[in-house]
């Protein structure tokens, strides 16, 4: 039996080693001419950049942690986290509710009382459940965080207004706060959220794309890259798979590419399944590359909710999280930038971009001039974040269906059409292979 899986990014490497090693026959079709999917590094000038945004390794899954530490073995780093959220101008601490403290006078009263009093109301039963992610931010938090910090932010990276996203995805993802941890931070007592955070780990030389280049090692032979999959067919109960030049044949088929690039494969899709799919929204995301040769502040990873700001929702300081991705006496910063097809956004050139993001980070400190700015990039990932509308359901729905009745398999985050981290990528994969026949 011969197993195709479409797509050499983090989700289909993976795949494809676990099927390897349980002795299967797996070819990986990767259309670019590197594997990494949204984990792919670039490394010039001697500084290192996630293309696909900033990533960390963390994971409440210890058996998936566990995997990606062991196979990453010596290059491997720790380090403890230090992010923040950039709010009126101020470093306050990051999850929000945990750094209440550091706030304005003012804000910090109308965050917690808030936060009480929504509480109450909701024990009382006087608020209604939260029909979408709006009305779950309000009801989780109480109206001060939900204004001060988590609506803008969350429509920010969204890029979508929160009352027409879907809330069912949060729940485990982004939890309520302890009340003993909105008092204990509103008096300045510290607490921590988010603890599986607290610790992260990095390649010490690759960027995260050493994560993939490692769980590929057992499976290269098997990789084909530059194979840009243009038909899916069905062929004598099992598949024939092209690129308009040269047929790969395989009795059974995974996909962990976009589900908006695999129906045009297919044949006779029928309207309404073409219309789902044509529905599922998504974010594609800009990331600016900023080396320096001066130093950054000792953050790991920063949160702008406010759009005067910038445009970026986030940056990160990648050469906080290993000395061997800038060069001695250098320093980096990663802006991402959230955008769909046809904003402003989407219409600036590179130049325009990076000129933005060194104009706003100067101007907000993080940049002492002009002159230490000694490389800058630009990466565009079309497809990024999942983004959960509230007819998400119905839509996915239409089209895994569709999948299912052809005996197309979809794995991993554009192909499951899921907002899933790396380790949630690998723990797809992992359930997969183990319920695969």
């Amino acid at each position: 039996m011969k197993t195709a899986v479409l797509g050499g990014g983090l989700t289909g490497i993976t795949l494809a080693r676990l099927l390897h090693e349980r002795g299967d026959d797996v070819t990986v079709l990767e259309q670019g001419e590197r594997i990494g999917g949204l984990c792919r590094s670039r490394t010039e000038a001697g500084f290192t950049f996630d293309a696909g945004g900033s990533h960390i390794i963390f994971s409440r899954d210890t058996e998936v942690l566990s995997f990606m530490l062991s196979v990453l073995g010596e290059n491997a780093d720790r380090r403890t986290r230090n992010t923040k959220i950039l709010y009126k101008g101020r470093h306050v601490k990051y999850p929000f509710e945990n750094g209440l403290y550091q706030l304005p006078d003012e804000d910090r009263f109308f965050c917690i009382n808030e936060f009480v009093k929504n509480l109450i109301a909701v024990e009382k039963g006087e608020v209604p459940q939260p029909t979408n992610f709006a009305e779950w931010i309000a009801y989780t938090f109480g109206r001060g965080i939900a204004e001060c910090y988590m609506l803008p932010y969350n429509e920010k990276i969204w890029n979508y207004p929160a009352e027409k996203m879907s809330h069912h995805w949060v729940e485990g993802r982004i939890p309520r706060p302890p009340v003993e941890d909105i008092i204990k931070s509103a008096i300045g007592i510290e607490t921590e959220g988010y603890t599986h955070q607290a610790v992260f780990s990095y390649p010490v030389t690759g960027g995260i794309e050493a994560l993939v280049g490692a769980i590929a090692e057992p499976v290269t032979s098997s990789v084909r890259t530059g194979f840009a999959v243009a038909s899916v067919r069905e062929e004598n109960g099992g598949f024939a798979v092209s690129d308009g030049e040269e047929t790969v044949h395989a009795d059974r088929l995974i996909s962990t590419i976009p589900l908006q690039n695999l129906l045009p494969c297919l044949t006779d899709v029928p309207a309404e399944v073409q219309a789902a799919c044509d529905a599922l929204r998504y974010n594609s995301l800009c990331s600016v590359f900023i080396g320096l040769s001066c130093d950054v502040p000792d953050i790991s990873w920063l949160y702008v909710p406010d759009e005067k700001t910038g445009l970026f929702n986030r940056i990160s300081f990648p050469s906080n999280y290993s000395t061997e991705v800038a060069p001695r006496d250098h320093s980096s910063i990663l802006a991402e930038i959230t955008y769909n097809e046809g904003d402003a956004v989407s219409r600036m050139t590179d130049a325009e971009l990076i000129e933005h993001t060194v104009a706003s980070l100067a101007a907000a400190g993080f940049i002492p001039s002009r002159e230490s700015v000694v490389y800058t990039g630009v990466s565009r990932e079309k497809f990024a974040y999942v983004v959960y509308d509230t007819e998400y359901k119905k839509n996915i729905g239409i089209v895994r269906e569709f999948c299912r009745e052809r005996g197309i398999d979809l794995v991993g985050r554009f192909s499951q059409f899921e907002y899933l981290n790396m380790d949630g990528c690998i723990r797809s994969a992992i359930d997969f292979v183990r319920g695969y026949p």
